[in-house]
């Protein structure tokens, strides 16, 4: 995958060692329900996941997406419940590590450490720009620079296509809960979207035709592509 940083050998072996197996998620399955305590810290291996929270009265905040690579279930290291869900947008794979495996792991590779809070610093930059577009961007921004990240991030794990298409079974509600819209809202923004040529986003997939010209639109700045370390 060309936007993950392999580790060295010997840290593989490390982790090989410590790896506990391998967990498929079904597409709608639920890895991770909130307010329950676990003992397992998962690296998704493939597939997409949705990393979300539940109010008392059903609705429901998308907070990020998990790509391969990425790590889920950090808070299992401190014996914390979890204060959010993680359910398969599609098929996905796991790779499972206990609790009280990882800080040896950690300690016996301190440059895994430092991977570590990498991505701790990378995840809470994407939530910035996240909550920059709940609070400042309009509707046809918001769900641009939405599409943009998603696509970056497919084409980053080897999911997208060269010609900037990721085929994956989003709906419109699940984009609505991520971008704090309605579901009519956000009917109309992708709508919208669609007819001025920006972003062609449907149940089946996305297409962005030009992706310079969308960043633009979203006013995403410049983007400095960088590999991502992966434990």
């Amino acid at each position: 995958m060309p936007g993950l940083c392999p580790p060295s050998d010997e840290q593989t072996v490390t982790i090989q060692d410590r790896k506990r197996g391998e967990l498929p998620v079904p597409r709608g399955g639920v890895l991770i329900a909130q307010g329950e305590n676990r003992d397992a810290i998962y690296t998704v291996l493939q597939g997409v996941l949705i990393r979300y929270r539940t109010l008392d009265d059903g609705r429901r905040q998308i907070t990020n997406f998990l790509f391969p690579g990425n790590l889920v279930g950090l808070q299992a290291a401190f014996d914390e419940p979890f204060g959010h869900s993680v359910e398969a947008l599609i098929p996905s794979r796991v790779c499972v590590f206990h609790r009280k495996d990882f800080t040896p792991l950690i300690a016996a590779h301190p440059r895994l450490g430092f991977d570590l809070v990498w991505m701790a610093a990378k995840e809470e930059a994407e939530l910035e720009q996240h909550l920059v577009s709940l609070g400042q961007r309009n509707a046809r921004e918001r769900v641009t620079a939405l599409a943009v990240w998603l696509l970056e991030r497919a084409q980053a794990t080897g999911l997208a296509s060269d010609d900037n298409r990721f085929e994956f079974p989003m709906t419109q509600v699940q984009i609505a809960d991520m971008m704090g819209l309605s579901h009519v809202h956000a009917n109309r923004t992708l709508q919208s979207l669609r007819r001025d040529g920006i972003i062609d986003w449907r149940p089946g997939g996305l297409h962005i035709p030009d992706l310079d010209r969308a960043s633009e639109f979203a006013r995403l700045g410049p983007h400095l592509p960088k590999k991502s370390p992966y434990i």
